[in-house]
């Protein structure tokens, strides 16, 4: 079974047009992005990083999970969080808000099982925004819905191409 770090540093891997994710089995999972999925993420990532000054955004964010690596579309976290992970090939914690954009392919189960991944590595708070732009607010442990992120209240409900 690859590691993250080899598949990370293969070569053949590296150009190719899709999210890539590992499985439990350490099998590669890929999964195509469309530009409105890509705008999305650069829209809530920019959000993020005005609203949450001193944090780090990531998109595409590599996070070994106890089934193997899942990437958060965009994730936030505390800089002094990331900084102790710099050079990483991926991040042994979960940031603390993983936002998942929603395609068609997704399905709740998938969601659901997603977030319960980041939240037994330290995810407090799991987002999805659909294919629409509004944004769904859940609490990882749980998934509770809320009204709004109890870490970045300010964020709206709906991101806007």
């Amino acid at each position: 079974m690859p590691t993250w770090a080899e598949i990370c540093e293969d070569k053949s891997l590296r150009d190719l047009p899709f999210k890539i994710e590992q499985d439990r089995w350490g099998r590669i999972i890929m999964s195509p992005v469309k530009p409105d999925h890509s705008e999305f993420q650069a829209k809530i990532a920019h959000a993020l990083m005005s609203l949450l000054p001193g944090w780090k955004v990531m998109v595409e964010c590599a996070i070994d999970t106890t089934e193997g690596v899942r990437a958060a579309d965009v994730a936030a976290m505390t800089a002094e969080a990331r900084d102790r992970y710099r050079g990483a090939a991926s991040l042994p914690v979960s940031p603390e808000i993983c936002v998942e954009v929603l395609s068609e392919s997704n399905t709740d189960e998938e969601m659901v099982e997603k977030r319960r991944l980041l939240a037994e590595k330290g995810c407090v708070e799991f987002w999805t925004c659909g294919p629409n732009g509004l944004m769904t607010f859940r609490a990882a442990k749980d998934g509770a819905a809320l009204v709004q992120s109890q870490i970045c209240p300010q964020f709206p409900n709906k991101v806007e191409l």
